[in-house]
């Protein structure tokens, strides 16, 4: 309950438009242009709202929440056995326990030196005499 009180508090530091922006931005599920559009703010006066700290930590908050939604979603695709959610799930998050694509680059270390003897025997041909 207090922190219900202080996050309405905190809101009426901001104008108008910083409300309106902050209702678009979760709107548009953190779309800052989109946010812009709606609320008809330039991008530069959104950079500029988030040099105040208390605007910044608003943003941030409509950010995780939207980051929360999100993830709501994807435990529900998961809970419906989704395959492609399940193995997006593991391989961000089930990383220490393996589920990651492995990467493997060859590295022919021969096809360089090759390289660097041919540029040798191209040099040699300079110094040979046609006479």
């Amino acid at each position: 309950m207090a922190q219900e009180s202080k996050d309405s508090s905190e809101a009426s530091v901001f104008s108008k438009k910083q409300k309106q922006f902050l209702k678009a931005l979760n709107l548009t599920t953190g779309n800052v242009t989109a946010a812009c559009k709606q609320a008809k703010v330039s991008r530069q006066t959104y950079y500029n709202w988030m040099k105040d700290d208390d605007f910044a930590a608003a943003v941030d908050e409509v950010n995780e929440s939207n980051l929360d939604y999100a993830e709501s979603k994807l435990q529900s695709l998961i809970r419906q056995e989704n395959p492609t959610a399940i193995i997006f799930y593991l391989k961000t998050k089930g990383k220490k326990r393996g589920y990651v694509e492995r990467v493997e680059n060859e590295v022919d270390i021969n096809a360089f030196e090759k390289l660097l003897m041919d540029d040798v025997d191209d040099d040699d041909d300079d110094d040979v005499d046609t006479e």
